[in-house]
């Protein structure tokens, strides 16, 4: 087949800055070329591996990555893009492992015994040979990682989902690994992932990252948070001897190790028996050998060695600005290197693991015993029972039934249909970190790892069949069903069960929500409604399309549908509940990363500023799309009944622009009365100004604290170098929103907040119902203590009207 779009970078001598058309035709990109932006353009860890190079002073050992780019180009021309779709097409259920397996392994087959174009060959050895020349070594033993662009996201933290191969020599092995990488994308486990997070294919590439080895005698794995406990005054590193690889898959029981970040001094450590271990061969290759029984013992790192690896953990989050989740190596030389770090993923998005009951569906005799069956490492918190299942073999996992207990050695990504049946996962070995453990952390499902490490092994502890309790916030499993399962709210046995208590107010508290997958699950919370409902995230999950691209290709029918699904899944979990949602309100940037979307948006210097919200609605090049919106919206309430859906335009700079785009409304259908209202978001200075003319066409508005805070103080949130100023609690920000809520107000119209401030201010939600807003709409994980909030400021507000005698604030709000 004739090779096609060869791109003009073949090799680069000169690790420097490419420019960004270069970048995007380079085959091959070194990882001083790379930061934490290029996912597209080489994956997670690759651009992980880029950003600690090129941003960061740890040690970093170096390499270079292939590139999506690459990876399309392979595809298409042996012309395994067209095959492996033609079987992906085949595959109806991929909850039958038996099928997922035939479709899977099939597709790895044809990546495999393809021929690796001669072009993509050269560069990939070319650079091979560079690298060694840069390190002066004579053809250098290098990992070969694969790095896909649905990888490593800070919303997803599958580990492993495709392979790693290590000690890799030679040239023509590196070229082999990165073809044996790309096949790795379609393994069981990550075909099924990427089905179920409705990753579409064509947006799914592979990176192969070729990263000088280091000659470990020790490694392991480090988070900046305790990932047991949500605790982020703590690192969290664990250790054992040999390569790292044994402690992702759960193959050792590692050290563990607990650091104060404040002291940098160690608050715990837990030396385990390390009696295997994942070694180099000096001829490439890696093996398994038996550790010495003086040195399995002995812990795999020195107090120093601690503290150094604590110091890099919290240098790495200081410069992404979040929880992160790195791995480590002690070489030869008693040197550390750092050679992965990424987001982490799991308590970076909550503090609190939150899990619902969960145990088997048969009904069991409660126990008021205690008699303990074996312990081990709480990995994920949480308390259930059921019906014990244990399996020794993967073979065996389409055996395992919807609420058992998942007991097995350990667990690897093939588990994960199985593990998302269980309620709850107990394994014989691993770590805080293996696979069990990560996995369970994010399911939210309680689960106990290294129970041989605590004394007994679970597999042979426990029959299948068996009724245990698994209490893994204190790392127990008990005998039978325990009444703290069937009364966990209890706080002793004699205390009556009370459920919890959330008063009335007049300050109506709404949560704001993008997927609509997790509205049954918060429905059961104490909110008023949804305040804001992010259409963004349905374009990004279930349509991935741009919107005249469907029109011109003939199926705007799709953004119809993909939305009308997703809208109503929301309205039907929170009826009779009003549902607020807000219109497209994408960047010319973002709808340009959406298929098709490069031929219809214009490059704009500063996209937060250019063709978005309102703007695009009316606006000829667009106005198809937004019909299609409007569209959406009347098959929910008039197809499917649901009468509780509202509508928000956001960023709407002028008084005309709310005319004209409420006029179409109009047209199409959508008029405003009593049971259908139209709210506007305030987030421009033009919106609190003008107000008094903006009533005429909206029912009301919602502050957008976050865009009305930047415009009004003319301060970009996220440039570092100014961020510091920005500030909801300015008070010209808060004199804005007083005079917002006064002026809609005085012609009955309704004010909202659906911003970042009263999750983060306590004292500032005070000041909003001081200044009589009348809704206040927060994420899930605020919801109840912002509702007790209010019901307190609401107290305290009547007490002092009552008195006379409250304490007055001295700032003069009215401008």
């Amino acid at each position: 087949m004739k090779e096609t779009n060869i791109p003009n970078i073949v090799v680069n001598d000169d690790v420097g800055q490419l420019t960004d058309e270069d970048r995007k035709k380079a085959f091959v990109l070194w990882f001083d070329q790379l930061r934490r932006e290029d996912v597209n353009l080489v994956g997670g860890k690759s651009s992980s591996l880029g950003e600690l190079t090129s941003g960061t002073d740890v040690p970093v050992p170096y390499g270079y990555a292939t590139t999506s780019t690459a990876y399309r180009y392979f595809m298409k021309t042996t012309g395994c893009r067209e095959k492996v779709d033609q079987l992906l097409a085949t595959l109806k259920d991929p909850e039958d492992s038996d099928e997922l397996h035939r479709v899977a392994s099939t597709i790895r087959k044809v990546i495999k015994s393809a021929k690796m174009p001669e072009i993509l060959a050269t560069i990939i050895g070319d650079s091979y040979d560079q690298l060694a020349k840069r390190m002066g070594q004579n053809e250098p033993y290098v990992a070969v990682r694969s790095s896909a662009t649905a990888e490593d996201l800070p919303n997803a933290s599958f580990a492993g989902e495709q392979d790693t191969y290590l000690n890799v020599h030679g040239r023509d092995n590196v070229i082999r690994k990165v073809q044996d990488c790309y096949a790795s994308l379609y393994t069981d486990r990550a075909t099924y992932y990427r089905i179920k997070q409705h990753f579409p294919e064509e947006k799914v590439a592979l990176s192969a990252a070729i990263q000088m080895m280091a000659f470990s005698k020790a490694a392991g794995v480090m988070f900046t948070v305790n990932v047991a406990t949500g605790d982020d005054t703590k690192v969290m590193i664990e250790g054992s001897w040999g390569l790292g690889e044994y402690i992702v898959q759960g193959t050792v029981t590692p050290d563990n190790y607990v650091v104060d970040k404040k002291t940098m001094t160690i608050s715990s450590k837990t030396i385990n028996n390390k009696n295997i271990e994942l070694i180099r061969l000096p001829g490439g290759g890696v093996e398994q050998r038996d550790v010495p029984e003086d040195i399995a013992k002995k812990p795999a790192l020195t107090d120093e060695q601690i503290i150094e690896l604590a110091g890099y953990a919290e240098q790495i989050e200081k410069h992404y600005g979040c929880y992160m989740d790195m791995e480590w190596s002690l070489d030869q030389n008693d040197k550390l290197w750092l050679v992965q770090a990424r987001p982490e993923t799991v308590w970076s998005q909550r503090k609190k693991n939150e899990k619902d009951e969960s145990s088997s569906t048969d009904e069991v005799a409660i126990t008021k015993d205690h008699k303990v069956l074996l312990k081990g490492l709480p990995a994920s918190p949480g308390l259930a029972a059921g019906k014990v299942h244990v399996i020794d073999d993967p073979k065996d996992i389409s055996e395992f039934k919807k609420g058992e207990i998942l007991v097995t050695l350990m667990t690897s990504p093939d588990w994960v249909p199985a593990m998302k049946k269980a309620s709850a996962i107990i394994t014989n070995n691993g770590g805080m970190t293996c696979h069990a453990a990560i996995v369970s952390r994010e399911m939210q499902i309680p689960c106990l790892v290294g129970t041989t490490s605590r004394g007994t092994a679970a597999t042979k502890a426990l029959k299948t069949g068996q009724i245990v309790t698994v209490d893994a916030k204190d790392g127990v499993v008990y005998e039978g069903k325990t009444e703290e399962v069937a009364k966990p709210k209890a706080t002793t046995q004699a205390a009556p069960q009370v459920a919890e208590y959330f008063p009335p107010t007049a300050t109506k508290v709404m949560m704001n929500l993008g997927d609509p997958d997790l509205a049954e699950k918060y429905s059961s919370l104490p909110a008023d409604g949804i305040g804001l409902m992010r259409e963004e995230f349905l374009w990004t999950t279930y349509i991935h399309q741009h919107p005249l691209y469907l029109i011109e290709i003939g199926h705007p029918e799709r953004v119809v549908n993909e939305l009308a699904s997703g809208i109503s899944k929301v309205a039907r979990a929170m009826a009779p509940r009003p549902v607020v949602l807000r219109f497209s309100d994408f960047k010319s940037g973002e709808y340009r990363n959406l298929k098709g979307g490069e031929k219809y948006e214009p490059h704009e210097p500063a996209d937060l500023l250019g063709w978005r919200g309102a703007s695009r609605y009316y606006d000829p090049k667009y106005i198809n799309a937004f019909k299609l919106e409007l569209e959406a919206v009347k098959k929910v309430r008039n197809d499917y009944g649901l009468k509780n859906l509202n509508v928000m335009i956001p960023f709407c700079r002028t008084v005309d622009e709310a005319r004209k785009v409420t006029d179409i409304m109009h047209d199409q259908g959508l008029v405003r009365n009593a049971d259908f209202k139209v709210y506007m978001m305030a987030e421009i200075p033009s919106n609190i100004i003008l107000a008094d003319q903006f009533n005429q066409y909206v029912d009301g508005y919602s502050i957008g604290s976050n865009d009305l805070t930047m415009l009004i103080l003319g301060c970009d949130r996220n440039n570092d170098t100014v961020s510091s100023l920005f500030d909801e609690r300015n008070l010209a920000v808060k004199r804005a929103i007083r005079h917002l809520i006064k002026v809609a107000h005085k012609d009955g119209k309704t004010v909202s907040i659906c911003g970042q401030a009263p999750s983060e201010y306590p004292e500032f939600t005070e000041f909003l119902v001081r200044s009589g807003i009348d809704y206040v709409s927060v994420n899930p994980d605020m919801v109840k203590e912002t509702k007790l909030n209010v019901a307190h400021y609401e107290q305290r507000i009547l007490l002092d009207h009552a008195t006379g005698l409250g304490r007055q604030d001295p700032t003069d709000y009215e401008w």
